[in-house]
């Protein structure tokens, strides 16, 4: 049985518990107190096939979405900002909880690890119900801010199912996050599996058969979210064979602690806010320089590129449990063992991906324009992916960087250096690239690729800076 010790103990993720009041060790545990290196191949594989599942199932959307024309596309991709900040909130409380739990582990910090995952799910409850109030009524003006235009009733249609199961996402997020936190990322894998699994059988069947149209494709999502919502609080709450034990016995409401998960959570979130705010900016100028079907063709090849980059998120995604154990229990070393090797895993990743999109581009684009209305953007969606070819290459020393100072609870500096790469390097090269050097929407493209680059490299001798730093502290 575990040891979920009551006695009086500090509760914070840095606490130091001296007297080793562990619980017992699950299988997850042990492998992410032991070698990093092992720790982040071992982490990641599940992470890859679950993150990849559901990457899967938002293409799946797409497709089918896209059978209703290219205003339907498009009217996705004017929601998909808006998408994108619960995305970020989800996974940015999930990164909270993460680092913040595997803090306490390392510091063998029992106590710790249960009130920090109770005060999770209270701050989740509590952001849920605020954003789901605020986006269904102030839905339809954002929309038409962000430029929906002509396509603003599809979005409304799709957007407002979409909101109304905001709390869903977030607690599927937080939920994800503490098992990561314990190293239990094959329960989250599975979970995963069920929820896209769900979607990509209910689009079609929602969206045509039901005859609910682009709605259809955000129902799909909701009962999915739901149902994978039911079988976490199984696995907490009635089987109860996780290392974490969620009940509101453990639960001490303390600032400190709410603070270690914010601390990440927040900036880890508004990471998200300014990729969605840059996604904005990035559809006006495209139709500013090549209309609405220049915005169906990024929004479409997004979602491949996206999908893409998901073996070298999950690596960053173990790197976060991993150097939070490692600075918990104060083996600086390890930070730079796991920030070295998961950058080498990373860069391999990436150039697999890019050889295999590069050649397959044409294939692939022809999957988002099956039908008449949107055969004619095959070509183009085809040219934009390989152009982000070159995009991969230099996104592991960004992510892994940014999961280091995650894991450690550095949340701020996480977000500094994707303000760094968002806005100050691909928001700005892209007007330039497109705008003022007129080359269109491939302006857009290559402004992208152009931030990546100069955003990983910042990233990278920051994270090695600090690393160098920490470790003389010893």
């Amino acid at each position: 049985m575990k040891n979920n010790s009551s006695s009086p103990l500090p509760t914070g993720p840095d606490a130091d518990d001296s007297s080793g009041n562990l619980g017992e060790k699950t299988e997850g545990v042990t492998l992410i107190t032991g070698d990093p290196k092992k720790a982040i191949i071992k982490l990641s594989g599940p992470l890859i096939v679950a993150m990849i599942l559901m990457s899967a199932y938002n293409l799946v959307d797409a497709i089918w979405v896209s059978g209703l024309g290219g205003n339907a596309l498009a009217a996705v991709g004017f929601v998909t900002p808006l998408f994108m900040i619960l995305v970020g909130l989800s996974n940015g409380i999930g990164a909270g909880a993460t680092s913040a739990i595997s803090r306490c582990i390392g510091a063998r910090n029992q106590e710790g690890v249960n009130n920090t995952a109770m005060h999770t799910l209270v701050i989740t409850i509590i952001i849920s119900v605020i954003l789901t109030i605020l986006l269904e009524i102030f839905l339809e003006p954002l929309l038409m801010f962000l430029g929906a235009g002509n396509t603003i009733d599809l979005a409304v249609s799709y957007g407002r199912v979409t909101f109304a199961g905001t709390i869903l996402m977030l607690f599927t997020g937080a939920a994800y996050g503490i098992l990561r936190s314990e190293g239990d990322t094959k329960r989250t894998m599975n979970a995963m599996i069920i929820s896209s699994v769900v979607n990509i059988v209910l689009d079609p069947v929602l969206i045509y058969l039901a005859g609910w149209g682009i709605a259809g494709a955000a129902w799909a999502t909701v009962i999915s979210q739901a149902l994978v919502s039911v079988v976490i609080l199984y696995w907490f709450l009635k089987k109860k064979d996780t290392f974490t034990t969620l009940s509101w016995k453990y639960f001490k409401p303390d600032l400190k602690v709410s603070k270690s998960i914010l601390g990440v959570g927040l900036p880890a979130s508004a990471e998200f806010l300014v990729m969605s705010g840059v996604t904005a900016i990035l559809n006006v100028i495209l139709v500013m320089v090549a209309g609405t079907d220049a915005v169906a063709v990024y929004s479409a090849g997004w979602r491949v590129v996206m999908m893409a980059i998901i073996p070298m998120a999950a690596v960053g995604t173990a790197v976060v449990t991993v150097s939070g154990v490692a600075h918990g229990s104060r083996k600086y070393k390890n930070l730079r063992i796991a920030h070295n090797y998961s950058i080498k895993v990373g860069t391999v990743i990436a150039l697999i991906t890019s050889v295999i999109t590069f050649v397959f581009a044409p294939y692939i684009a022809k999957i988002f324009a099956y039908s008449p209305e949107t055969a004619y953007l095959a070509p183009t969606i085809a040219s934009f992916l390989q152009v982000m070819c070159l995009f991969y290459l230099f996104v592991p020393p960004g992510i892994m960087s940014s999961s280091i100072f995650q894991g450690v609870g550095k949340g701020v500096t996480s977000l500094i250096l994707t303000v760094f790469r968002q806005l100050l390097f691909i928001a700005i090269f892209a007007y330039i690239l497109a705008i003022t050097l007129k080359l269109g929407q491939q302006g857009v493209w290559w402004g992208i690729v152009a931030g990546d680059i100069a955003g990983g490299i910042v990233a990278y001798v920051w994270a090695r800076l600090y690393i160098s730093r920490i470790e003389k502290q010893v």
